[in-house]
C-alpha cells in the first residue's frame, strides 16, 4: 500500500488524511496537538450555496469580484460548485452548525450578495468543524505525530519521497512517502498584528521553496479590518459588521460611509485600508467598534467567543465601542497548484492556506477560507486515488536524537520580533518602493540561527525566508490590487497577472502569468 504523508491538522489536512485513508497508509504530522490549528480559531463561518434564495453562480459572482481580477474563473467553479456537498457532508458528519427555527442558520458578510454563511457556536465555527474532524480521524487509526514539525522535503531524482522532521524534543527522523500533502496554512507571524496562532509560521511553504517548489501571489496578505487592540489580538468577526456593527474613528463619528457605498460590508481590503488612515490620522489611536445596538443578549448568544476576549480584555462592548486594529489574517499566495493541488514537484501537492489555488484571487471573500481546505483536499484525494504511485525507496530513520540538544537550550525570540516589526511598518496595509527597499535591507541583516536544533529556530528560518520573498514579491507588483496596495502606485493596472516565483538554478526570479491554472486540463489519471 502506498504511504502519503499529510502536514498539517486543520480542514484540509484532516480531511485530506480522512479521504486518502481509505486507499493509502496515512501518516498525518502536525506542529503541536492535533486540534491545534488556524481553523480552530476560525470564527466567522463557511460559505456555500445551500439555500433557494442563493446558487452557484451568485457565490461565484461574488468571489470573483472580491478576488479583484486575479480569481481563476475554473478554479472559482470548482470551489463554489463542489463546495455544498461537502459543506452538507460536515452536517452529517455531525458539525454542530447553529439552527434557527430547525433550519440551518446562516449570516451575512462582507461583499457577499446572499445570507450564505454558515456558522457553529456562535462565532465558534472553526472549533466545530476541528473537534468534529479530529475525533473522526482519531477513531480512523490514521498514524498521528503530534509535535512533530515538517523541516524539510526529501527529493529523489527531482520527486517527493518523504519528509524530514524534528521533534519538540529535538529528535531528527526522515519518513519516507510516495507522496507528500502540504496542509500547514499561512504565516500570520511575519506581521507584529495578526489574527492567527503561535503556529502560523509557513513551515510548508518554506520548505516546498527550499525543495525547488513554484510560489505564487505572495504579495497578496489579507489584512483582517478588525482585531482586539488587548493582548492576543483576538478577532473580532466580519460577521459583527454583518449583523449591523459599525465603525467610529475617535471622535464617535462613522467614516466608511465616506469611503465605499457598502460601507463596515465593503471587501476586506478597503475597510483594512480605511481603518490605518483612520488610525493614522488620529496619531495611531484604533477605531472603534460599535455593536452595542445589537444588545447583551444576541452578543452573548451569537458571539461568545469575542464576548469572552472582551471580559479578559475588562471591556463590555455590550455597553461600549470596543478598540480594533487591523491584522494580518489570510495568505492568498502560497504554492502554486493546479486544480487537483498538484505542485510543480511531482508527488508533493499543497492545500488550504499553505496553496496558492487561482480561487481567492487577490483578496478572499470572506468565509471561503474553510471552503477551500475542504474541497482542495478532496480533489487532492480524488487524484492520488486515481493515480499509480511510484514505490519509493526510502524508508523511515531517526537521524539524530534528543540527546544531540542540550536540555534547556535557548531559543530565538528578538530576531523574530524584529522581523514582525520591519513587515507591519513596511510590507502591510499600505506600501511603497522606498519602504520595502528598507524592509529589504532590514531583513538582510537579521540572521537566523547557524543550527536549526529546535523548532523555535526552524520557525525564525522559516520566516526570515518568506518575509524576504513576500517583500520581493511585493516590490516587483507596481499596482494596486486587492489586498494589495502601493501608495506610489495607487491605481490598477489595465491586465490583470499573477506573480509567480520561482528559483532559476541559485537565483530568485519574479515572473507574471495570466493563465493561473496552467495545464488545468489535464486528466487526473496518471498526472501525479
Amino acid at each position: 500500500m502506498s504511504r502519503v504523508v499529510v502536514v498539517g491538522s486543520g480542514i484540509a489536512g484532516l480531511t485530506a488524511a480522512l479521504r486518502i485513508s481509505t486507499f493509502a497508509e496515512v501518516t498525518l504530522l502536525t506542529k503541536g496537538a492535533l486540534q491545534e490549528s488556524n481553523t480552530l480559531y476560525a470564527q466567522g463561518g463557511i460559505a456555500a450555496a445551500l439555500f433557494d434564495d442563493d446558487s452557484v453562480e451568485l457565490h461565484a459572482r461574488d468571489t470573483l469580484l472580491a478576488g479583484a481580477g486575479l480569481g481563476n474563473e475554473d478554479a472559482v467553479r470548482i470551489l463554489c460548485s463542489e463546495g455544498p456537498a461537502l459543506v452538507r457532508e460536515l452536517v452529517r458528519f455531525g458539525v454542530p452548525f447553529d439552527r434557527s427555527g430547525g433550519e440551518l442558520a446562516r449570516g451575512l458578510e462582507a461583499a457577499h450578495s446572499r445570507s450564505r454563511v454558515l456558522h457553529a457556536g456562535g462565532d465558534a465555527t472553526g472549533r466545530g468543524i476541528e473537534v468534529t474532524l479530529a475525533a473522526r480521524v482519531r477513531a480512523s487509526g490514521i498514524r498521528i505525530l503530534e509535535n512533530t514539525m515538517l523541516t524539510d522535503l526529501v527529493l529523489r531524482s527531482g520527486r517527493t519521497v518523504g519528509v524530514r522532521t524534528l521533534e519538540a524534543d529535538g529528535t531528527v527522523c526522515v519518513l519516507g512517502a510516495e507522496a507528500v500533502v502540504l496542509a500547514t496554512g499561512g504565516a500570520g507571524r511575519l506581521y507584529s498584528h495578526t489574527t492567527n496562532p503561535r503556529g502560523a509560521t509557513g513551515d510548508g511553504i518554506a520548505a516546498a521553496w527550499r525543495a525547488g517548489a513554484e510560489l505564487a501571489d505572495l504579495e497578496f496578505y489579507q489584512f483582517h479590518p478588525t482585531a482586539l487592540t488587548a493582548p492576543g489580538g483576538t478577532l473580532v468577526s466580519e460577521a459583527v459588521r454583518g449583523e449591523g456593527a459599525v465603525l467610529l474613528d475617535a471622535s464617535g463619528s462613522r467614516f466608511m460611509q465616506l469611503v465605499h457605498p457598502d460601507a463596515e460590508l465593503a471587501p476586506r481590503d478597503v475597510v483594512a485600508r480605511a481603518i490605518a488612515r483612520q488610525m493614522a490620522a488620529q496619531s495611531g489611536a484604533p477605531v472603534l467598534l460599535d455593536a452595542t445596538a445589537l444588545g447583551r443578549r444576541f452578543l452573548t448568544r451569537r458571539f461568545p467567543t469575542i464576548q469572552a476576549a472582551c471580559e479578559a480584555a475588562g471591556l463590555d462592548w455590550a455597553v461600549d465601542p470596543i478598540p480594533v486594529t487591523p491584522a494580518a489574517h489570510y495568505w492568498m499566495g502560497g504554492v502554486k497548484t493546479d486544480a487537483w493541488a498538484r505542485t510543480s514537484i511531482p508527488g508533493l501537492f499543497a492545500i488550504g492556506e499553505a496553496a496558492c489555488t487561482g480561487a481567492q484571487g487577490a483578496n478572499r471573500l470572506a468565509s471561503n477560507s474553510l471552503l477551500e481546505g475542504l474541497v482542495f483536499a478532496a480533489r487532492a484525494a480524488d487524484a492520488l486515488s486515481a493515480t499509480e504511485l511510484p514505490t519509493s525507496p526510502v524508508e523511515d530513520s531517526v537521524l539524530s536524537g534528543s540527546a544531540d540538544r542540550a536540555a534547556g537550550e535557548a531559543v530565538p525570540v528578538r530576531t523574530v520580533d524584529d522581523l514582525r516589526d520591519v513587515m507591519w511598518r513596511y510590507a502591510g496595509v499600505e506600501r511603497n518602493a522606498d519602504g520595502l527597499s528598507e524592509a529589504l535591507r532590514l531583513i538582510d541583516e537579521l540572521q537566523s540561527a547557524d543550527s536549526v536544533s529546535s523548532i523555535a529556530a526552524q520557525e525564525e528560518l522559516n520566516l526570515l525566508t518568506l518575509g524576504d520573498l513576500v517583500v520581493r514579491a511585493a516590490l516587483a507588483r507596481e499596482e494596486s490590487r486587492g489586498a494589495h496596495y502601493r501608495s506610489d502606485f495607487p491605481t490598477t493596472a489595465s491586465e490583470a497577472v499573477h506573480s509567480r516565483v520561482v528559483l532559476l538554478g541559485d537565483d530568485l526570479h519574479i515572473d507574471t502569468f495570466t493563465e493561473a491554472r496552467e495545464g488545468m486540463e489535464r486528466e487526473v489519471v496518471g498526472a501525479c
